[in-house]
């Protein structure tokens, strides 16, 4: 029985590993429950109809809140391995109150302080397989803290590079060049630019999907308010004379499609075409997205 409980302690402490993995460094980056967690809370303050500037906390409280989950389960699962082994595969230092104590709560108290690294001391393994097994919830407990630290200096560049595309698409629709401003050289090197940077942003909604939940905040910093005038920059270009203005456009194009594949897949699941896709996104985002169709006609 004794051994059972210590597995339930470890099948706790594999499953949060595997979360970790799976967020952090897998290629694909599918989270399970850590994604879970994101959705909800994003979800949750879209229907409740909250302001920009609590939508604005809801990624960075996401990341906080999956951390702290990691940690909870990682203690929790490490006090389950020793509860049925205290007191007596352990051994307490001279004068401790440990000894006195239920054998749950120096259980949750060795695994805090083992996966904090402190290392008090005062209540060490006396058993040999416990004495393998302690340090490396001290591993654990450093692999966790690096992870976390990592995480959030990948995530910002990545917010980074799409706000910047954002901007980009905002000034350019404010300047609203027509295709005949589009069909040249300075028109092609724009739009090869532009679709370098959509695979860009593509990229990180695959490899940092937590992404997604980070609002963007004004209107000219939000992508999902001006990704649809990227279409209209593509469908300009393709209409150009100039053959190397229509293969930039067919590039911009072929881009944007891809980013709407992506997330419509991974976060919308609304099935249509890539313009349905992007109104889909400004709309999650609490934003108008520009009409994919104004101005096409523009020479």
């Amino acid at each position: 029985m004794r051994a059972l409980v210590s597995l339930i302690g470890a099948a706790l402490v594999m499953i949060t590993l595997r979360d970790l993995f799976h967020t952090l460094w897998h290629p694909t980056r599918h989270g399970g429950l850590s994604r879970l967690v994101m959705t909800a809370l994003w979800r949750t303050a879209r229907r409740l109809r909250t302001p920009g500037r609590v939508v604005g906390l809801v990624g960075p409280l996401a990341m906080v809140t999956v951390v702290g989950m990691w940690a909870f389960t990682v203690v929790l699962g490490w006090a389950v391995v020793y509860w049925p082994h205290m007191p007596g595969s352990f051994t307490f230092s001279p004068g401790s109150e440990a000894a006195r104590e239920p054998a749950l709560l120096d259980s949750v108290y060795l695994s805090l302080v083992t996966v904090a690294t402190l290392g008090l001391g005062d209540i060490a393994p006396a058993e040999s397989w416990l004495r393998l097994v302690s340090p490396l919830e001290a591993l654990v407990g450093f692999v966790l803290l690096t992870a976390t630290v990592s995480w959030v200096l990948e995530i910002y560049p990545a917010l980074t590079r799409r706000r910047v595309l954002a901007v980009r698409l905002a000034l350019l629709r404010d300047a609203d060049p027509p295709t005949r401003q589009l069909d040249c050289t300075a028109g092609a090197m724009l739009l090869e630019s532009l679709a370098t940077e959509v695979a860009r942003v593509r990229i990180d909604f695959t490899q940092y999907a937590e992404a997604y939940y980070f609002h963007d905040g004004e209107d000219h910093s939000s992508l999902a308010a001006t990704v649809g005038y990227a279409t209209v920059l593509a469908q300009r270009g393709r209409a150009a004379r100039r053959p190397e203005v229509r293969l930039a456009g067919s590039l911009l194009a072929g881009a944007l499609t891809d980013l709407a594949a992506v997330l419509d897949q991974r976060f919308l699941h609304t099935g249509g075409p890539s313009t349905a896709v992007f109104a889909a996104y400004a709309a999650d985002h609490g934003r108008d997205g520009a009409s994919p169709s104004a101005g096409v006609s523009r020479r």
